[in-house]
């Protein structure tokens, strides 16, 4: 049984005057966000205005950097070198630390997206450059991560002693095998569906698979995707959920 669940978020992905999401109304209800740094989404003014509401909200932030792919939203593949990946991850973090040390706040965690995520599953030799970076630019480094955390990037990260961790996704279905059934396009969620699934993992560590499976997974985080048509309400469930199984509902601390 679970006594502490973190419930993280994707915000500050907006551009310009393109809107991703209701992050004002999702940054209430979470006490984690993943904040775009400019690469596949985000502007200056988005990321700063993110972070002050991060601020005013009490929720911690991670840098979310992506490949340089903004037409995209940084979910196409691209052949990088681990010389461009470790750079990637030092300017897009470093923008966000600066923004934060404006409002008095630190850098939380870092969590890849999309695709650059998708190359550091499996691409042992470019988890290690970012393994690298993560260390480079947190004295106390935390790496977020889908469970299982068995990755390239995740095994790299372990090995150099940052902390992972994992995450489970209500608002997606997995596979059998314990890997995440990617949407396309965002679908409305079926808020049972996720509240049952949080239940189950509190309750018993496991995940229900599209083929009636149990997966059991090493997560302490639920993400959510702020730009799913029920956002809102999904998170709304969420919540009611673990505050019904007497769960806390917490920042992983650092």
């Amino acid at each position: 049984m679970k006594t502490t669940m973190d419930i993280n978020c994707d915000m500050g992905e907006s551009f310009g005057n393109w809107v991703m999401g209701d992050d004002k109304a999702m940054m209430s209800r979470i006490t984690t966000a993943n904040v775009a740094c400019g690469f596949h989404a985000s502007d200056p003014v988005t990321m700063i205005e993110t972070v002050k509401l991060a601020k005013n909200n009490d929720v911690v932030i991670g840098s979310h950097p992506g490949l340089p792919d903004l037409l995209g939203f940084g979910r196409r593949a691209m052949n990088i070198t681990p010389e461009d990946a470790y750079a990637y991850m030092i300017y897009q973090t470093g923008a966000l630390d600066a923004a934060l040390r404006t409002e008095g706040m630190r850098l939380h965690h870092i969590k890849p997206h999309g695709a650059f995520y998708s190359i550091l599953k499996d691409n042992t030799e470019i988890a290690s450059a970012v393994a690298d970076a993560i260390c480079a630019l947190s004295t106390d480094p935390i790496l977020y991560w889908p469970a299982p955390t068995s990755a390239a990037l995740p095994s790299e990260a372990k090995k150099r002693g940052v902390r992972v961790v994992g995450e489970i996704y209500p608002d997606l279905q997995y596979a059998p095998d314990g890997t995440l059934i990617i949407q396309r396009e965002k679908h409305v969620t079926d808020v049972s569906f996720a509240s049952e699934q949080v239940e189950l993992y509190v309750t018993s560590g496991s995940v229900k698979a599209v083929d009636g499976s149990l997966v059991e997974l090493d997560a302490e985080s639920i993400c959510v995707h702020g730009d799913g048509p029920n956002a809102i309400e999904v998170t709304d469930a969420i919540n009611n959920k673990l505050k019904d199984l007497n769960c806390d509902i917490k920042a992983i601390v650092a």
